[in-house]
């Protein structure tokens, strides 16, 4: 089978990035590289045809057409056109597929004739508005899957982008995507504001499947995710030894949405992890190190929730050894990634591309590409052995070692001596003690929201507070919290 042509146009030399991002997400997508192929001017050997000549003919030939609008408007020929309003007008003639991604940039920063341009393009087509390179990609992604539906060149779309079947918009929990807007805009500078409405937010993020939320919505925003998707939680143990063994000491599954279930399983490893807490000889607030680094377990926790097989009906597994920590998620490696590459710097392969662009948004992943790589720094640069990626069957698992010489307490010595050590409490502690005195149902996001600080730095200064004995959760994911010692050690300035 022949593969679809895709015209990439834009000017050059300003979205030279998002050109190569576009090329590379779907020559390395394993759905999308089946189908397409991208055409980049700037791929293409030196011929002594003319430029114009070159492009117009790839227009031509292409079955899809991708323009990216921008600030400038590029080159000018003698008729004071740019090569990217030759390519449309060519493309439009035709009747070719047009899709459209506009950079969400003021209105004055645009050239005039772009402007001008653009207005014709809103005229004719819907089109889509992109910050970062990774909402282009999602975009790309849904536009194409789409189109694959719609000629029926696949029968079913990915997972994360098919309709949640008997979901609807009341489903979709609006607290949490406020939370997210609030969120995003702080880390990514979104474009969004927090009063837009839910199904635009939706619609933006490309979480609809024709009007019904998508798979990918569920997930991320649902107010009961698992009463859809019940292998969606996560299991979490602990074994005192270096092998499972029954009965298990601590035991949690925990549901909720892909934020919900990461928050959630990096509080309970960090809360089972040995920990060492400092002086304040380097400044005022107390220094902790754990025997594995907290970025590092949220790192391989954040992986296995971002890139497994959701349509498999086994769950994510998180198991604390007395050496070790294990990460499995359901799903193998893509076939463009082999493990030997996870240990260097390589392309993104997101299996569920509408799971991660939001993920990315919210800062609780990084560059594409770079996690199983800053693991491995993290691990040597803490003198611990190296991360272990392996795939066991239907398995992806992360083996994390942990560093045990010179930390103790945690998991096998309980939480030290706590308070009556004479640690001191931070003034960012004190604070959060604060809050729950006010409200002792408050969440981890709500306490986010209120410091202004990430999600995992909460976790880890809730962890401190219960290894001090400061606090403690009473009745799971729907109890309450309590305050047992509010700083009797005093409060660190």
């Amino acid at each position: 089978m022949s593969r679809i042509g895709i015209f990439v146009s834009s000017v050059q030399k300003e979205f030279a990035t998002e050109r190569k991002a576009i090329r590379d997400f779907i020559n390395n997508d394993p759905l999308l590289n089946r189908f397409f192929v991208v055409f980049l001017f700037e791929d293409v050997p030196v011929k002594s045809s003319s430029a114009e000549e070159v492009y117009l003919n790839e227009v031509r030939k292409c079955t899809l057409y991708v323009a990216l609008i921008g600030a400038e408007y590029g080159f000018e020929d003698n008729d004071g056109i740019s090569p990217t309003e030759r390519e449309y007008d060519l493309a439009t003639e035709l009747k070719k597929s047009r899709f459209i991604f506009v950079k969400d940039i003021l209105a004055k920063d645009r050239h005039s004739k772009m402007t001008a341009l653009l207005k014709r393009i809103e005229s004719q087509l819907v089109r889509r508005k992109f910050a970062e390179t990774t909402e282009l990609t999602a975009g790309i992604y849904a536009s194409l899957v789409q189109y694959l539906l719609e000629t029926k060149n696949i029968h079913t779309g990915p997972f994360d982008a098919t309709a949640c079947q008997n979901s609807s918009l009341e489903d979709i929990s609006e607290e949490k995507v406020v939370w997210f807007l609030q969120r995003a805009r702080n880390m990514r500078q979104f474009a969004l504001s927090n009063e837009t409405p839910v199904a635009d937010v939706l619609s933006h993020l490309n979480l609809f499947d024709g009007d019904q939320p998508n798979h990918a919505a569920i997930l991320l925003f649902g107010k009961l995710p698992q009463r859809f998707l019940i292998s969606s939680e996560i299991k979490c143990m602990h074994f005192h030894g270096n092998e499972v063994g029954k009965p298990i000491p601590s035991y949690q599954i925990f549901k909720g949405t892909v934020f919900d279930l990461v928050d959630q399983a990096v509080d309970f490893v960090l809360s089972k992890l040995n920990r060492k807490i400092g002086t304040r000889a380097n400044g005022p607030v107390v220094s902790e190190e754990y025997d594995i680094p907290p970025e590092v377990v949220s790192e391989a926790i954040i992986n296995a929730v971002a890139h497994r097989d959701y349509s498999s009906n086994a769950s994510v597994q998180v198991m604390l050894f007395a050496d070790r920590l294990e990460v499995l998620n359901p799903g193998n490696l893509p076939n463009t990634l082999t493990l030997s590459q996870l240990r260097k710097p390589h392309a993104s392969v997101p299996r569920n591309p509408l799971i991660a662009d939001p993920l990315f948004l919210t800062k609780y992943i990084e560059k594409a590409g770079t996690g199983t790589v800053d693991m491995i720094n993290r691990c040597r640069n803490a003198g611990m052995k190296l991360p272990q990626y392996t795939v066991d069957g239907a398995f992806f698992m992360t083996t994390i070692w942990r560093n045990t010489g010179g930390i103790t307490g945690g998991a096998t010595g309980g939480a030290t001596s706590g308070a009556t050590s004479g640690a001191i409490l931070t003034v960012r502690q004190q604070e959060i003690i604060n809050m729950i005195h006010q409200n002792n149902r408050i969440s981890y996001r709500e306490i986010a929201r209120m410091l202004d600080i990430n999600g995992s730095a909460v976790i880890k200064q809730i962890s401190t507070l219960k290894r001090l004995g400061a606090i403690e959760r009473i009745g799971g994911n729907h109890g309450y919290w309590k305050v047992l010692n509010s700083g009797a050690s005093g409060l660190s300035e």
